[in-house]
């Protein structure tokens, strides 16, 4: 499993994912998964390392007191880092694996500015070098819109890039430069940056809400483990899926000349759907699963689309 998953990390982070993000975090909770990112063969350094969120599903179990954080929306799309110097846009990155990422200078000058508006008080801030990160994303209109922000960074062609519906909203800058998160953000804006504690995310897809703590001495301080920052998570709703039994397995051709095994499931109601067939990947996630016909089985539609089998459900 642990291969699989490997397998799925890098689809996720390369714009193409082969779970939807319920689906990796069931699988990755069942198996004790912890890795993050992937490794880039055309690899350049973040100047500094871009972490992920721990995720929360229920604020009884929240790591941090939620009353000294700010809330704002998990924005679902590609998240990339900006390299300011004195001002500048010098390079930018995507996430990769969070220590080093891919250079897309080119394309995210057409969605930053090139040159911070550092006007007013605010003049002399961000001298020398500073690091943006956010996320670039597409409208939720744009069927798989993730996929769709995280694939368009991967052009070749800056021009078919141009035509592209994306906007980048920053959530963070480093190092931080003043008291306070939100008067980061409010400056960050001021520069001519969207930033995550205004932006209007009525047409663009999230997954969650982060909390984070609104004093970033306090957050500094706080420290990192490996993968996370210890002043933030992320609360993420766990959907359950529906329980049916597995009636039968079968072996279909797909389009890519790849076969690969079908459930045959006691048809379930999901949403508005009626589901009795769902993806098995290969054997051996069927094997991981232990997965019996006859069994009673978890299944989730992938992005409201795909019936996927996510576990096996002992009997009590």
């Amino acid at each position: 499993m642990r291969e699989f998953l490997d397998q799925a990390s890098k689809s996720y982070y390369e714009g193409t994912p082969v779970l939807s993000d319920v689906e990796f975090d069931l699988l990755a909770t069942k198996h004790n998964y912890n890795t993050v990112g992937y490794k880039v063969t055309d690899a350049v350094p973040h100047t500094y390392q871009m972490y992920s969120l721990q995720k929360c599903f229920d604020l009884s179990d929240a790591p941090l007191d939620v009353n000294e954080c700010t809330r704002t929306p998990k924005l679902d799309g590609a998240a990339v880092s900006l390299l300011y110097v004195n001002g500048l846009l010098e390079l930018a990155l995507t996430r990769g694996d969070g220590i080093q990422g891919r250079d897309i200078t080119d394309k995210m000058a057409e969605l930053v500015p090139n040159k911070l508006h550092r006007v007013g008080r605010f003049k002399d801030l961000y001298n020398g070098v500073v690091q943006i990160t956010g996320e670039v994303v597409a409208p939720s209109s744009i069927p798989n819109s993730r996929n769709f922000a995280s694939g368009s960074l991967g052009l070749n062609d800056i021009e078919e890039f141009k035509t592209r519906p994306l906007v980048f909203v920053a959530y963070d800058a480093f190092p931080h430069c003043v008291p306070t998160w939100t008067n980061e953000m409010n400056i960050l804006k001021q520069m001519g940056l969207n930033v995550v504690t205004n932006f209007d995310v009525t047409d663009y897809p999230t997954d969650g809400d982060v909390y984070r703590l609104r004093d970033s001495r306090d957050f500094e301080d706080r420290g990192y483990t490996a993968k996370h920052p210890r002043g933030a998570f992320a609360l993420k709703e766990q959907k359950a899926g529906e329980i049916t039994t597995l009636l039968d397995v079968v072996w279909q051709l797909g389009k890519s000349g790849v076969v690969s095994p079908v459930a045959i499931l006691d048809p379930i109601v999901i949403g508005e759907a009626t589901v009795s067939r769902a993806t098995l990947h290969n054997i051996e996630y069927i094997r991981d699963l232990n997965l019996e016909i006859g069994c009673q089985v978890e299944v989730i539609r992938s992005g409201e689309i795909i019936p996927r089998i996510v576990g096996r459900v002992n009997p009590f």
